[in-house]
Order: structure tokens, then C-alpha cells, then sequence
């Protein structure tokens, strides 16, 4: 009788070990599952400010060369017109 609650005692025992390893192992996935979404979120962060970041760059590199071509031609506009001007005197 005594082996018979013994065994019955361990497969108990056995079962409880197993309901808390699979609690456990359910929480952990959680832990992991919030942790990959905050890095991923966190990512996302960081991709989307060097995207703004570069744009800007992009931005005031096009506005400094649209603004040095413009003077650029706007001078030899002018010069070519002072060179006509005075061929015409």
C-alpha cells in the first residue's frame, strides 16, 4: 500500500513540476515577446529620425547648390550683358 501512495505521491509531484515549468515558460515568453517589441519599436525610432535627419541634409544641400547655380548663372548673365553693353558703345 505504502508504494502505491508513494508512486501516486511522485506522479503528483511530477505533474505540479510540470504545470509550473509550463506557467513558467508561458511567463518568460511573455517577457521576451514585450522586450523584442520595445527593441523593435525602439528600431523603428532610430530609422525613422536618421531618415529625417538625412532628408534635412538632402534638403539644405539642394536649397546651397540651387542657391550657389542661381548666382553663378545670375553673374555671368550680367557680366555677358556688361560685355554687350559695351560692345555696343
Amino acid at each position: 500500500m505504502l508504494g502505491g501512495l508513494g508512486k501516486l505521491a511522485a506522479e503528483g509531484l511530477a505533474h505540479r513540476t510540470e504545470k509550473a515549468t509550463g506557467e513558467a515558460v508561458h511567463a518568460v515568453e511573455g517577457v521576451v515577446k514585450e522586450v523584442v517589441e520595445h527593441a523593435k519599436e525602439a528600431g523603428e525610432k532610430v530609422i525613422a529620425e536618421a531618415f529625417k535627419k538625412a532628408q534635412e541634409t538632402g534638403d539644405k544641400v539642394v536649397k546651397e547648390v540651387t542657391e550657389t547655380v542661381t548666382h553663378t548663372v545670375t553673374n555671368a548673365v550680367t557680366h555677358a550683358a556688361e560685355g554687350l553693353g559695351k560692345l555696343g558703345q
